[in-house]
């Protein structure tokens, strides 16, 4: 049983979807990011970024408990224990590497900033609304050419490296992206939508998500001094 540390987050749907596309039993940990949970010293000791998702494998490689944090490790992780959903030969193993990085360096980071400064900046700041959609979709253009290629990221196959990116894509409107103008990105959006395994891991956690832009402390743990506390 995988012991699972997480919230409704693009990362943490990340992690939902493998573990149901891998047919893995887990335990939830709520890990309510806007109450603190992050910062807990109990869960520094799995995490130490103060971030989630986090797994903890009781039958680990080293003979007891494994804890992995990082959401993109974990699917590398949960790939190689199950044997699933990333190639062992060399070639189409880094073919899904590389979209995987992709996802971690660009699509996360930059999606995640167009949502930031076009619904939560306390002040509209055009200049910053401007550069991260405009690097929004950029994204999306190359997901777009890549996907007007293969049926996937990484080829012929689902992989972790649409498992990882789709989540941060389920919000397009909400940075700045008209995902009619990305008919390839569509195609392989609604198809992967339709995934029974995606549908039951976006569920997880689902009746506790809470309005950031409603609730102050949220707020400051998300985006005020409390992120930046020594611990």
């Amino acid at each position: 049983m995988i012991e699972l540390y997480t919230w409704p987050t693009p990362n943490g749907h990340k992690v939902h979807i493998m573990l149901e596309e891998c047919g893995l039993e887990y335990n939830i940990h709520p890990i309510d990011i806007l109450a603190g949970d992050q910062f807990d010293p109990e869960y520094l000791k799995i995490n130490p970024n103060n971030k989630m998702p986090t797994i903890v494998d009781p039958d680990g490689p080293e003979g007891g408990p494994y804890p992995v944090f990082e959401s993109g490790a974990i699917l590398m992780y949960l790939a190689e224990k199950t044997g699933k959903l990333m190639p062992r030969e060399t070639g189409p193993r880094y073919r899904v590497i590389q979209w995987l990085m992709f996802q971690m360096g660009a699509v996360g980071p930059m999606l995640g900033q167009a949502h930031h400064f076009r619904q939560y900046a306390p002040e509209q700041i055009e200049y910053a609304v401007d550069r991260y959609t405009n690097e929004a979709n950029r994204i999306y253009g190359v997901i777009d050419r890549r996907l007007g290629e293969v049926p996937y990221l990484a080829g012929a196959d689902y992989s972790i490296a649409d498992i990882a990116t789709w989540p941060w894509t389920r919000t397009y409107e909400r940075q700045g992206v008209d995902i009619e103008a990305y008919p390839n990105f569509k195609r392989w959006f609604e198809e992967i939508d339709a995934r029974p395994a995606v549908q039951r891991g976006i569920q997880v956690l689902k009746d506790q998500r809470k309005d950031i832009t409603t609730d102050e402390k949220g707020r400051e743990m998300l985006f005020g001094a409390a992120q930046y506390q020594r611990r």
